[in-house]
């Protein structure tokens, strides 16, 4: 490691134990989580001590970043028909410039300057030297309600406002009955209620499945010992806790992938729709099966990537040969939600599109570059892992709450079917809007889309 970036990590770890206050501070070159030093009922008062704090700093870091406002699209509801989805650019620009004049400048004159906006930069976790799984409310609440089991942590609470993140409860989607529609009935699927909902729709295998999804098994923050997040003991957490209806709720942690603390980059809950034509999985991993995620997850997602923790802990280890298979079938079963002006092929059906949403296929298929890693035909993905190199634009080793700005590197490519479901976006969830990705693309790709091509991009993003 360079001399400079040694000291970065220094200067970071000061700062991350200064705003830890002792409760559960991680030096900033560890690999392992080491044991906490402090009983837990000490642990728990500096937390929530801390927690206003920490949740001060971060709100306002999204304020610095972002226009928050509720401005809808008129007329544009998710899947499920309950939710609108938000319009507009959210990242705010720097003092004196223009998306237009941004876009003119060479990214060595960005970076020296200063001008990349700072919501198209890694967005922190909300309290970086702890990490960890952090729920939406609504989750939280309906869990707490039908389980009576407690996902609330008592050092850090989830900070996008509600108009940001996907409608819950999401609709469900059977490949196998297309014909049905919105299989939730507007419930989330819990442990109580699976079998009603499913039985009579899914196979024995694919149910026993999906009971072991929703099963709650011991992870980082919520378990028994003594350095858990969770007031009470808990039973732990399930897949779907995160995953919530096989789609997402926007519950997020940190990348296990990435060591030292202070350089992993928050990941945002990836939908689990359409898993059946993905052969990549997981952000950095490269894993290329989902029975090798669904195995893998119980020592990442869980875990932190720290195998020596889930020992600890109560690591649930699913067996290869019988449960992961039933696990993989039933996620293997849920299908994107209807596009109803896209052909057998991916592609517009011109008689159903408009001309703003036709001359959004345009620019995508041509000028926007788009359906390179977006391939309309396999589901608007490639299956491959693609690096943007942003650091182009912004000096490496910056910190924010905690979290060194470090190169993304190679991330896998997202599928954008149902794309208007799944809010924040990008892989740690930094930008807002669609509009807010057709600006970071035209950026960072140097598009050099006009207005009018930017705007038919979103109307077309739209409609898959």
């Amino acid at each position: 490691m360079p001399k400079a970036l040694k000291l970065t990590f220094t200067l970071v770890g000061a700062a991350v134990l200064g705003m830890a206050a002792l409760a559960d501070s991680l030096p900033p070159d560890a690999t392992y989580r080491p044991l906490p030093t402090l009983p837990l009922g000490q642990v728990r008062a500096n937390d929530e001590a801390e927690k206003p704090l920490v949740a001060q700093r971060q709100q306002t870091l999204l304020q610095q970043r972002y226009d928050l406002s509720d401005r809808p699209i008129p007329d544009v509801m998710m899947s499920g028909l309950r939710k609108p989805v938000q319009g507009g650019v959210r990242v705010k620009l720097p003092a004196g410039v223009t998306w237009d004049s941004l876009a003119d400048m060479s990214p060595d004159e960005i970076r020296q300057r200063g001008l990349l906006p700072a919501g198209f930069r890694p967005l922190p976790h909300v309290k970086q030297a702890t990490g960890g799984q952090v729920f939406p409310n609504n989750e939280i609440d309906e869990i707490g309600r039908q389980e009576q089991r407690n996902l609330r942590r008592f050092d850090v609470d989830f900070d996008f406002p509600d108009r940001f993140t996907p409608e819950f409860p999401p609709p469900i989607f059977l490949t196998s009955h297309p014909e049905l529609g919105d299989v939730s009935h507007g419930q989330l699927l819990t442990i109580k209620n699976y079998y009603q909902l499913m039985v009579g729709l899914i196979t024995p295998v694919q149910m026993e499945g999906l009971r072991l999804l929703l099963t709650p098994f011991p992870q980082e923050e919520f378990n028994q010992t003594e350095d858990r997040k969770s007031a009470d003991q808990s039973l732990g957490v399930t897949c779907l806790d995160c995953h919530a209806n096989f789609h997402t709720n926007a519950a997020f942690h940190l990348t296990p992938d990435v060591r030292p603390q202070a350089a992993r980059f928050r990941l945002d809950t990836v939908s689990l729709r359409g898993l059946f034509n993905q052969q990549l999985h997981g952000s950095k991993r490269s894993l290329r099966s989902v029975e090798d995620f669904t195995q893998f997850e119980q020592r990442t997602a869980y875990f932190n990537g720290d195998h020596v923790s889930a020992q600890r802990k109560g690591v649930h280890l699913p067996d290869r040969f019988d449960q992961v298979p039933m696990m993989a079938q039933m996620q293997n079963m849920i299908d994107f939600p209807p596009a109803p002006k896209l052909d057998p092929t991916g592609h517009l059906d011109p008689t159903k599109a408009t001309a703003q949403e036709l001359a959004g296929e345009q620019v995508f298929l041509g000028k926007g570059h788009c359906a390179q890693c977006h391939v309309p035909q396999t589901s608007f993905l490639d299956n491959n892992m693609h690096d943007l190199k942003l650091e182009r634009f912004y000096d490496i080793g910056q910190t924010e709450n905690g979290l060194v700005m470090l190169p993304d590197g190679p991330i896998k490519t997202f599928t954008l079917r149902g794309i208007k479901d799944s809010p924040p976006y990008m892989h740690d969830g930094r930008l807002l809007t669609l509009a807010d990705t057709v600006e970071f693309f035209n950026l960072v790709l140097g598009l050099k889309l006009t207005q009018d091509e930017k705007d038919a991009l979103v109307a077309y993003m739209l409609t898959l």
